[in-house]
């Protein structure tokens, strides 16, 4: 589809690097796997959690420079933690992106058990440091991007506590910003989910790229 479309897909490694990165390797919401797409400003973390400058800044250089990319088109998307990401990085940098979309994400990690411990561990004890990274803040902030789409299985495990898209929808209702919350019946938290659906992220993503706005 991506080939059909004429679309790049840059599906990034985004762990921290670097030797001896401070990891804790029985935890799986925190640590080397679940960076947050953050810059981490706490010892000792903050010398290689560094995932939100990864892919706003080095992560584009690259592509510009290596690869056949018109840079001045780009899209943002992802799935869980990565659609947190994606949401966040949308919204902080609207003229960067020309859409935004996202499978499952975290929409207020602020709050969500699985990551206010790393939200903690990452950026310190002052809560009001960490809504720079919570899509819903940030919108409750004054952050605006012209529109999102999120699609969200019904029979997803984390739902209830991690995930909770109605937050982002009464938020974006709230400022006027187009969402098209997909709940999808009977679907779960699975890579299988996200493939049944990417056909219709790329086509999204496409309309949007191929703008002339």
């Amino acid at each position: 589809m991506a080939a059909e479309l004429g679309l790049i897909v840059v599906c990034p490694d985004t762990s921290p690097r670097g030797a001896d990165v401070p990891d804790e390797k029985d935890n799986w919401q925190f640590g080397c796997g679940a960076g947050f797409y953050v810059d981490a400003t706490q010892k000792p973390y903050a010398g290689n959690y560094r995932m939100y400058s990864y892919v706003t800044e080095e992560l584009p250089a690259l592509i510009a420079r290596e690869f056949p990319a018109d840079i001045t088109r780009q899209a943002i998307f992802g799935h869980s933690m990565g659609g947190h990401g994606a949401l966040t990085i949308a919204l902080r940098n609207p003229a960067r992106f020309r859409s935004c979309s996202a499978f499952a994400p975290i929409v207020q990690p602020t709050t969500a058990n699985w990551s206010r411990p790393a939200f903690e561990k990452y950026l310190g004890g002052d809560e009001a440091a960490w809504r720079g990274h919570d899509a819903c803040a940030l919108v409750e902030d004054g952050a605006r991007f012209p529109e999102f789409l999120v699609d969200q299985g019904t029979a997803d495990g984390f739902l209830q506590d991690g995930l909770r898209p109605w937050l982002f929808q009464e938020a974006c209702d709230q400022a006027g910003i187009r969402l098209v919350l997909r709940m999808q019946e009977g679907y779960d938290h699975s890579y299988f989910f996200i493939s049944t659906f990417m056909d219709d992220h790329l086509r999204w993503h496409a309309e949007r790229l191929s703008s002339d706005r």
